[in-house]
């Protein structure tokens, strides 16, 4: 699990240092990590971790274990947070099926809550899809961190590996793709959400112009990531890189983060920020003709759900390239599908010893369940939002037509 703070710190040596804080509750992969290519990178005073793990117990991670360490985790917070010029917000990069990701991830993202109460509040949560399953106790895990994602996050990333490891296989023609390339498809998108922060741009946005344009309704605050170019090696220079082809690329469903279709849901609101030198006019028009080829796919109560930032430093080893970001009401796929898990498991009370064991409350669970299929029930009413826009319509013009005589009571 990492948070971090968008843009970098520049020390005395003249090196980039990321104002970044790696956290769990074992060694090991703290270890793994200052072993690799970019051990050094870090500050090893950010490195936070504890000695005996979480067990996949997201109790043990917020309520037992996480509460220990999670003091230590916000004091190097406040020490980098006060180094800042101009502090947009936090990133939180973790994973829900755990239970260091799960638990103590939403337990820090309270505690910076509670202090940062005005500050941008970003995770890039992976979530549990079930063709990759690592972890029987996946769902209660997930809906548990849900529910605290829904009240304290202005902007959830959803991302899953079997969206990333069919990214790999059909797009990318990898056919063993290793942890580094699917985490390589996640930092592209990282770094496409942030550019704005760290270059100069034609068309500039940041966290909080993000998440205002981005979030209708408080609750529905879960995107769907994209990337484009991506194309299989061999191939690249078959492919002309253009603002039309990125466009199109942006919007096909397989170069989606997450494993559901949106062609089975409506967009709300989409964020498309481009990288490269490109004229902002022909973005524009790009942007706006695949609006309206495919109108039926956004919602028409929202006229201009569609925001663009154009940047004009391109990513390493690219002529131009763009990150997606959908507000989908497929999305509730995910949620309905972790939702049906959870609830087979909580009506013969399966493994619910291992969480009350850690002091949790049975209620929490129902709670949770709850709100997850509260959710669902929000897309799914925002999706068919345009019949009862018109029945609402069609009866208000009704009664303003009828000729019955007005009497005052």
């Amino acid at each position: 699990m990492s948070l971090s703070m968008p843009r970098q710190r520049l020390t005395w040596g003249g090196k980039y240092v990321p104002r970044g804080l790696l956290v769990d509750l074992e060694p090991g992969t703290m270890d793994s990590v200052r072993g690799s290519r970019i051990g050094a990178l870090f500050r090893p005073d950010n490195f936070i971790y504890g000695n005996s793990g979480a067990g996949n117990n997201w109790a043990k991670g917020h309520y037992t274990e996480g509460a220990e360490l999670v003091e230590q985790v916000i004091d190097r917070v406040r020490h980098e947070s006060e180094s800042c010029d101009c502090l947009q917000g936090f990133q939180l990069i973790h994973s829900l099926g755990g239970g260091t990701g799960s638990g103590m991830g939403t337990l820090i993202i309270n505690k910076i809550k509670e202090e940062y109460p005005d500050r941008i509040m970003n995770t890039f949560s992976i979530m549990p899809s079930p063709k990759v399953s690592d972890t029987v106790v996946e769902p209660y895990n997930a809906t548990l961190s849900v529910h605290q994602l829904l009240e304290n996050t202005d902007g959830t990333f959803c991302i899953d590996n079997e969206a990333l490891y069919d990214i790999c296989f059909r797009t990318l023609k990898l056919t063993t793709p290793t942890y580094g390339d699917l985490n390589h498809l996640v930092s592209l998108t990282m770094s496409g959400v942030t550019t704005s922060l760290r270059f100069p741009g034609q068309l500039n946005a940041d966290l909080r112009k993000l998440a205002v344009n981005m979030v209708p309704f408080p609750r529905l605050h879960f995107f769907m990531p994209g990337f484009a170019p991506l194309t299989a090696r061999g191939s690249q220079q078959y492919r002309a890189l253009t603002v039309p082809e990125l466009t199109q690329q942006m919007f096909d469903p397989r170069n989606m983060m997450t494993a559901c279709d949106p062609r089975r849901g409506r967009y709300l609101t989409v964020a498309g920020i481009f990288r490269g030198r490109m004229s902002t006019k022909e973005v524009d028009e790009q942007m706006l003709a695949i609006q309206q080829k495919n109108s039926s796919y956004f919602v028409e109560w929202i006229p201009h759900n569609v925001k663009v930032a154009v940047c004009d430093i391109p990513p390493r080893g690219l002529k131009m390239a763009s990150t997606f970001i959908g507000n989908n009401t497929a999305i509730q796929e995910i949620f309905r599908r972790v939702g049906e898990q959870f609830s087979l498991m909580f009506k013969r009370k399966a493994f619910l010893h291992w969480y009350t064991g850690e002091g949790m409350d049975e209620l929490e669970f129902t709670e949770a369940e709850s709100n997850l299929n509260d959710l669902v029930s929000e897309y799914q009413q925002y999706q068919d939002a345009t019949a009862d826009f018109h029945s609402e319509f069609e009866q208000t013009e009704f009664s303003i037509c009828s000729h019955e005589p007005y009497t005052h009571e």
